[in-house]
């Protein structure tokens, strides 16, 4: 465990030499320890939220011209008093102002303990604190704003009004074990079973967003398949504007999953390019076919690439089918794209009747040419506007966190059982144990889990208990 009592330090830029490096130190000697190498304003006479230039000093010797960020508690950060030096990035300067730092009396932080002391401070709860890792990490508009919601409170907030609602019931049944002997009814059990199916029909939402919040984070991965030397591997290298595939005429040239990400539209896309589906003796080649079904199972995208040339109708035909039955039901898109036009000489806003018909009517069907890289953003629009509208399909708030998913689903699995037991007419002792295990489960997401003292305090406040 993390001690409070220490006074901690650590750098908070990269590593390495840069224009700028902050170091930061957190606790309740930090602007004593600061104030021993600082000349300048005496800090502990300045007022929070505060900025200081001066210079960086071991003994007589000058280290650097530095700016302090002076934070007082509680209103900073971690809720301790906080110092920020902004000196510069050599990481020289670095290392002596840590050394100086520790020297004086501070300690080396742990990783995420700035974070961990915000929330044993109570400046945000648990998911909020993961919400800052998220953040720090993101890469795209997507997993940006997912992170920043999620650190300003809108999944907490979602958690906190779900327990509420569970804890104002609890209350009552405990309430009720307390007059057992009297035969008295609290809690109205049709109340009860509205407000457990409203709770279910919110967890389960959320619970279903997590497909769509992990892929929006992590990136939307998106399978490109199809019979061997379609373009398929062509098609990835010009997505992502690089060599990463082997291009090559012979069939069979990919044996694996070839992936990598692209960011299109504030979306992180991830592209993976997978063997060619065939009838093949190669044992190699056929352990990557295998592969490729695997990747149509795990990815939101499924891109059917096919010659739109020398494909035949009934081949096309009869994989767009079997690719449907196996996304039936399954949160997955499947975009059926015609490639190689250039080979037919013909443009893609005037496809000949002959090639029309081998796609099923109705079909959505982008002609392109990826070795020519023609048509390429009708399809990159087309991605980003699946996406998009997922996106705005999806609840408002999405749950990104593998932690996060599992807990709803053991809340949501408790809550299932409170509803089985409301229709079995089981006693309230019963009912209570299911209860506080669903708002065990909300608790630990937010770090929130003493249920007793929740349970108590609101008896308290709303009933006059032996008056």
């Amino acid at each position: 465990m993390m001690n409070s009592m220490n006074t901690i330090c650590a750098l908070s830029t990269p590593n390495g030499s840069g224009a700028i490096g902050v170091i930061r130190l957190s606790g309740s000697e930090a602007i004593n320890i600061c104030n021993q190498v600082f000349e300048g304003k005496d800090l502990s006479k300045q007022k929070g939220q505060t900025l200081h230039f001066g210079k960086l000093l071991n003994g007589a010797d000058l280290i650097d011209e530095v700016l302090v960020s002076l934070f007082k508690g509680p209103n900073s950060y971690t809720g301790e008093d906080v110092i920020e030096i902004s000196c510069h990035g050599s990481s020289y300067i670095l290392m002596k102002v840590l050394e100086l730092l520790l020297e004086k009396g501070a300690q080396l932080a742990a990783p995420g303990e700035f974070t961990m002391r915000a929330f044993m401070n109570g400046k945000m709860d648990l998911a909020q604190a993961e919400a800052v890792a998220d953040l720090i990490a993101s890469e795209s508009k997507a997993a940006h704003d997912i992170a920043m919601n999620q650190m300003r409170g809108g999944f907490s907030e979602k958690i906190a009004e779900l327990r509420h609602e569970l804890i104002q019931f609890t209350s009552l049944i405990e309430l009720e074990l307390d007059f057992a002997e009297e035969d008295v009814e609290f809690a109205d059990r049709d109340d009860l079973k509205a407000l457990v199916n409203q709770l279910l029909l919110m967890i389960q939402k959320l619970v279903a967003s997590f497909s769509t919040g992990n892929a929006l984070k992590n990136g939307i991965p998106v399978a490109i398949v199809g019979q061997p030397n379609v373009g398929k591997s062509t098609l990835l290298n010009a997505l992502l504007n690089e060599d990463k595939a082997i291009v090559s005429e012979i069939a069979g040239t990919t044996r694996d999953s070839i992936e990598d990400t692209v960011n299109l539209g504030g979306l992180t896309f991830r592209f993976i390019d997978t063997a060619g589906i065939r009838e093949t003796e190669d044992v190699i080649e056929k352990i990557g076919i295998q592969r490729t079904y695997l990747m149509v199972e795990k990815a939101m995208v499924i891109l059917y690439l096919v010659d739109a040339v020398n494909d035949s109708a009934e081949e096309v035909q009869e994989v767009i089918q079997n690719i449907k039955k196996t996304i039936e039901g399954k949160d997955k898109q499947l975009v059926v794209l015609a490639n190689k036009i250039d080979k037919g000489s013909f443009d893609a806003n005037k496809v000949p009747s002959e090639i029309q018909e081998k796609f099923p009517e109705g079909e959505k069907v982008i002609y392109l040419s990826a070795l020519q890289q023609t048509q390429l953003d009708q399809l990159t629009d087309y991605l980003k506007q699946l996406a998009s509208d997922k996106l705005k399909g999806s609840n408002e708030v999405i749950v990104s966190n593998a932690r996060h998913h599992q807990a709803l689903k053991q809340a949501g699995e408790a809550l299932d059982r409170v509803k089985n037991g409301l229709e079995s007419n089981i006693t309230g002792d019963f009912l209570a144990m299911d209860i506080r295990q669903a708002l065990h489960f909300l608790g630990e997401i937010t770090g929130t889990i003493e249920i007793d003292r929740d349970i108590l305090g609101n008896i308290f406040s709303q009933f006059c208990i032996g008056k």
